[in-house]
């Protein structure tokens, strides 16, 4: 097998240049290629390709913006390896990295891997609180955090790999975002082939992301899965709904408690203090207060994003790229 990493980056060329440092220090000894695809950016990263070209195996392409997923592809499409690594520029890997996965393709091969995501203790007390909202198996995030089946695993784009059979049989990601990731798994599985989580492949995924860029991405999220479940209704699952459900009966047991019935509130309020301890317990007490605050937004954000879209989708029968022009390239 010879590896193929695909970066799209758009506007972080100091992403880049940590993204490969790291590969710098890889234990992996055979020879694979970098391919960066500069998604229309304003402030290039040419000078710190330049950088890396002596000890790495790298390729740079400019083209106009059409998103994350369009760079992927058009990666891959120039790519000249015949297994495909995706990662986002703001992860970070540890040196057995490519090592693990080639180990995991040799004992068991798969078309389609995906691995977890963790956070480094470098990172700011923020991206902690907003990683543990994002993997914790007490969150949302519980699928990043491996509670999905291993061997019918939805892997994320930030850090996957696909055999370029599988991509040319897919013609790759489609044009939503977010979103793009669990439809091409999807459509992966109803072409015959295989996806599983590489546990031991993780990356320290940075998220450059403040408290308004992270509900903004939630939202998303939330009203990406109704658009995703009208496409593939043969895998919509009742647990999409949990988010919307926790938020209206976290507004419920608020209303129930000013009336004098307090029990359901009790349980919200067990439930974030789980969220507090165990957030606390991992990072620090700074970071399990912070958590409370990225694992409500997330709740939010996704819940009600999801609860718009299913009513817009779902409901009134709109044309999801109307109803949300801000969730697809063009």
């Amino acid at each position: 097998m010879f590896f193929s990493l695909i970066i799209p980056v758009y506007n972080r060329p100091d992403e880049i240049d940590e993204l490969l440092d790291s590969l710098t220090r890889q234990d992996f000894s055979a020879a694979y290629e970098v391919v960066v695809v500069e998604d229309g950016s304003t402030i290039p990263c040419g000078d710190i390709i330049e950088k890396y070209k002596a000890v790495l195996n790298i390729s740079y392409f400019f083209k106009p913006n059409s998103g994350p997923g369009d760079s992927r592809n058009y990666g891959m499409g120039v790519a000249k390896g015949n297994y495909f690594i995706i990662l986002d520029s703001d992860c970070l890997l540890p040196p057995h990295y490519l090592s693990s996965i080639n180990d995991s393709l040799t004992a068991h091969y798969v078309d389609c891997f995906g691995g977890a995501d963790a956070a480094l203790d470098s990172f700011s007390d923020v991206q902690k609180a907003i990683n543990f909202a994002m993997t914790s198996f007490l969150t949302t995030g519980g699928i990043r955090g491996k509670s999905e089946k291993i061997e019918k695993f939805q892997p994320r784009s930030f850090n996957m790999g696909i055999s370029k059979k599988a991509f040319e049989a897919s013609q790759g990601f489609g044009h939503i975002h977010p979103g793009e990731d669990p439809d091409l798994s999807i459509r992966l599985w109803k072409l015959g082939f295989e996806t599983r989580l590489f546990a031991h492949s993780y990356v320290y995924h940075k998220r450059r992301i403040d408290w308004q860029k992270f509900n903004k991405q939630v939202s998303k999220f939330g009203k990406a899965r109704p658009i995703l479940d009208k496409w593939h209704p043969e895998y919509k699952k009742i647990t999409f709904l949990f988010p919307t459900v926790f938020m209206l009966g976290l507004f419920l047991a608020v209303l129930l408690a000013f009336t004098g019935i307090p029990l359901l509130l009790y349980f919200y309020v067990a439930y974030f203090v789980a969220v507090l301890v165990l957030a606390s317990v991992q990072n620090g007490i700074k970071v399990g207060l912070l958590a409370l605050v990225a694992v409500f937004m997330q709740f939010y954000g996704y819940g009600f994003g999801y609860l718009e879209s299913f009513t817009k989708v779902h409901l009134l029968k709109q044309d999801p790229k109307k109803a949300f022009p801000e969730l697809f390239f063009k």
